[in-house]
C-alpha cells in the first residue's frame, strides 16, 4: 500500500517507537520546549496522534537552564511488563529514564544514570536492563558504550564497557543514537553516524553475545547523503518494530530540505519497510523517499485541521523552557494570555507563548485576537519562532500611545511594518508555503488584509538546526501589570 512520508510532520526529530499487542507508541526529541518528549499513538504507522507528553510538569526537570538548541534529546521508549520506560539527556542535567502505566500521562519524576554520552537507549533482555549511550571508550576512541542497570532507581549493576566503534573504527564519525535488539540468535545494534546533517546515515552491527564482539554491516543501511535528487536529506537516526505481523519497519529522521539539508521546518519523522537478507536488515533500497510502498493495514489519511480548545492545555501546545503558569488562563472559551516582561528575544527566558510544531510545509494558521494594551511596547500576537534569536512577530502593539500592527524581525536583515490599528479584535492569519509566509489581518468582522510577504527563517536563524518552526501566541511588554490579551480562538488548516 502506498503512503506519503513524513509520516509526523514538523519538527519531530530523532524518533523512537514500541508496539504493545495493536499499539505503536512513538517519541520524539523536543530540545528547549515545554511540555518534553511528546508522545504519538497509531494502530496502522501512518496515521497517528499526540496524546500526551513524558516531560509533563515543570518541576520533573530544570527546563529552566535550556538554551536554545538544548534541553531533552534523543528519547527510546520501551515498553516491559506493564510500564512504559524512556530514556532520554537533558543537557547538563544528564542521562534519566522516566515510566509510566498510561503513556497519554502520569510519568513519573526523572531518575539518573551516571553514565556520559547522548541518545541513550534501554534494552529488556533476560530479566536485565541494559544501558547504551554514545560513550568515549578509555582510549578515546568514539563507542557505543553499555552498562547493565536498574531502570527503576537509574542504578549501575556493572562496570561500563565499548562495545563497539562504528563502521570506520578508526576515526571519528559523530557516532551516537544507539539501539539494541534481541532478535532470534543475534543482537543487532544500530547507531547513526556522519552528523546530523547532510552525511547522516543508519549503521549497524551484530553479535551472539549482548556484550559483543559486534560485526559490522558491510554498508549503511540507510543515508540520503549521495540522492540529492529524491527531495529528501539527512536520513539517519533510526528505530525499529515489528508489526506484529511478521513485518518489519524503521522510523527515522529526515528532512525536505529548503536547500542542500536544512529545512525550516526542522528534522521530521519518516517510516520506511525492513526486510532481512542473510540475517542482516535491509531498509528498502538504503535511500529514504517521500513515497513509499510497504504492507500497511490502514491508508493514509490526510492531515486534519486543528483548532484549539481553551478549556484546558491540550498536549500539541508548547512554551518555551519552563511556562509561568500565572501566564496561561484557560477559560472555556478563551485563553487569557497575561503579557510577561520576559520577551522571546530572552535567551533564558520563559516568554508568555503557546506555539505548536507548523502542521506542513503548506498550511494556514488563524487566530482571534483583543487586546487593547495600556502601557507602550506591550505588544500581543502571533509569532513563527525558530529560536530566541531567529522569529517573526506579528502583532498589535503600542506605540506612543497609539495601536499600531507590527510585523519584525528578530535576526536577519528585515525592515519593520507598521500600520496605524484601531481598538478592539483583530484577526490574524498566516500562510505558509516552502519560501514565504503571507500575513494577513481582518478587522470588524471583515475580509483580510494583506500585510507583508515575508521570506522563511533560514539556517542562519536556526543555529545548528535541531529545531524547526513553531506558530503560536504571544503576548510581552516592559512593564509588569499589563491587562492580558484574550485569544478567542486558534486554528490550523492543512493546504
Amino acid at each position: 500500500m502506498r503512503y506519503e512520508n513524513p509520516i509526523i510532520r514538523g519538527f519531530n526529530p530523532d524518533p523512537s517507537i514500541c508496539r504493545v499487542g495493536e499499539d505503536f507508541y512513538l517519541a520524539t526529541s523536543s530540545f528547549e520546549f515545554f511540555p518534553g518528549i511528546p508522545v504519538y499513538h497509531s494502530r496502522d504507522l501512518v496515521n497517528w496522534r499526540q496524546i500526551g507528553n513524558c516531560i509533563e510538569r515543570p518541576e520533573q526537570l530544570p527546563m529552566e537552564i535550556a538554551g536554545a538548541g538544548l534541553g531533552i534529546w534523543a528519547p527510546t521508549i520501551r515498553w516491559h511488563e506493564g510500564l512504559f520506560y524512556v530514556t532520554a539527556k537533558m543537557k547538563d542535567f544528564g542521562n534519566f529514564i522516566v515510566w509510566s502505566a498510561d503513556p497519554a500521562t502520569g510519568w513519573s519524576d526523572p531518575v539518573r544514570v551516571d553514565i556520559e554520552g547522548i541518545d541513550p537507549s534501554i534494552l529488556f533482555d533476560g530479566g536485565k536492563a541494559y544501558y547504551t549511550t554514545n560513550l568515549r571508550s578509555p582510549e578515546g576512541l568514539e563507542s557505543i558504550s553499555m552498562v547493565e542497570v536498574d531502570a527503576k532507581t537509574g542504578d549501575k549493576r556493572s562496570d561500563v564497557r565499548a562495545i563497539w566503534h562504528g563502521m570506520a573504527d578508526d576515526r571519528p564519525q559523530k557516532l551516537e543514537a544507539p539501539h539494541i535488539y534481541h532478535i532470534g540468535d543475534w543482537y543487532y545494534l544500530w547507531a547513526a553516524e556522519g552528523g546530523t546533517a547532510f552525511e547522516h546515515m543508519i549503521t549497524a552491527a551484530r553479535s551472539r553475545e549482548i556484550w559483543g564482539p559486534y560485526t559490522s554491516c558491510d554498508a549503511p543501511l540507510l543515508t540520503n547523503r549521495y540522492s540529492e535528487g529524491t527531495g529528501v536529506a539527512c536520513s539517519g537516526h533510526g528505530d525499529l518494530v515489528e508489526d506484529g505481523r511478521g513485518n518489519w519497519w524503521t522510523v527515522h529522521l529526515a528532512t525536505r530540505p529548503d536547500d542542500r539539508w536544512y529545512s525550516h521546518l526542522g528534522r521530521e519523522t519518516f517510516l520506511l519497510p525492513v526486510t532481512w537478507e542473510k540475517e542482516w536488515p535491509v531498509i528498502g533500497d538504503g535511500v529514504s523517499h517521500l513515497v513509499c510502498d510497504g504492507p500497511l493495514t490502514a491508508a493514509q489519511q490526510p492531515l486534519n485541521p486543528w483548532q484549539a480548545d481553551f478549556s484546558s492545555r491540550q498536549p500539541q501546545w508548547l512554551s518555551v523552557r519552563r511556562p509561568v503558569a500565572a501566564h496561561y488562563d484557560f477559560r472555556g472559551d478563551r485563553l487569557a494570555l497575561t503579557p510577561a516582561t520576559e520577551k522571546l528575544s530572552d535567551p533564558l527566558g520563559s516568554p508568555a507563548f503557546l506555539a505548536l510544531r507548523q502542521m506542513d510545509i503548506d498550511c494556514t494558521v488563524e487566530a482571534r485576537i483583543c487586546f487593547d494594551p495600556a502601557f507602550d511596547q506591550s505588544e500581543a500576537g502571533l509569532s513563527i519562532y525558530i529560536a530566541d534569536y531567529g522569529y517573526y512577530a506579528f502583532c498589535k502593539k503600542r506605540i506612543d500611545g497609539r495601536n499600531s500592527l507590527m510585523i519584525y524581525r528578530q535576526g536577519g536583515d528585515f525592515a519593520p511594518v507598521s500600520l496605524p490599528l484601531a481598538d478592539g479584535e483583530i484577526k490574524l492569519r498566516i500562510q505558509a508555503d516552502k519560501k514565504h509566509y503571507t500575513l494577513s489581518y481582518a478587522l470588524d468582522g471583515g475580509e483580510y488584509v494583506r500585510a507583508a510577504v515575508v521570506p522563511v527563517l533560514t539556517k542562519a536563524d536556526a543555529g545548528k538546526g535541531f529545531t524547526g518552526t513553531l506558530i503560536g501566541v504571544y503576548a510581552q511588554t516592559d512593564r509588569a501589570g499589563e491587562k492580558p490579551a484574550e485569544i478567542l480562538s486558534y486554528r490550523v488548516f492543512p493546504a
